[in-house]
């Protein structure tokens, strides 16, 4: 058997890759079912912290979310623009920008529903890998924060 080779620029050594590499592949899974309640994979995950909330700040989305506002804010404005969510500073402190989601934003939550389960099924990971990757992941990005 071969020793592993130890070189730090082989690919095959980076843990970044394997991440970014099923980053990618799993946003693909998520693209069909998306499309079909017309949100981008971004735009899902903020109305899933709406759906959550009801109503927070913008900041409060990006920090949940881990974007920054220049990244979060062309999406809040489309989905504002697609009536999902609203738009208001804050009556306590102007700076702050409150996000709240419509009617026609908590309807869409049912039509939402099953795209967890239904991407769960395109990933072929047991319950207990899932579990596993799941808190090796957030370990590791509580680590980064």
């Amino acid at each position: 058997m071969d020793a592993p080779n130890r070189d730090p620029l082989l690919l095959d050594n980076q843990l970044c890759f394997p991440l970014y590499a099923c980053a990618r592949e799993v946003m693909k899974r998520y693209k069909p079912f998306l499309d079909a309640i017309d949100l981008t994979y971004t735009q899902y995950v903020t109305m899933m912290v709406l759906w959550e909330a009801g109503e927070t700040t913008s900041k409060a989305i990006g920090e949940r979310l881990h974007l920054d506002s220049g990244t979060l804010t062309p999406v809040i404005k489309k989905l504002e623009e697609k009536g999902l969510v609203t738009r208001s500073r804050s009556h306590e402190d102007e700076r702050n920008l409150c996000v709240a989601i419509t009617d026609a934003g908590r309807a869409l939550k049912a039509r939402a529903a099953d795209i967890p389960a239904q991407v769960g099924q395109c990933l072929c990971l047991s319950p207990d890998d899932a579990g596993q990757l799941y808190s090796i992941l957030y370990k590791l990005l509580g680590n980064l924060a």
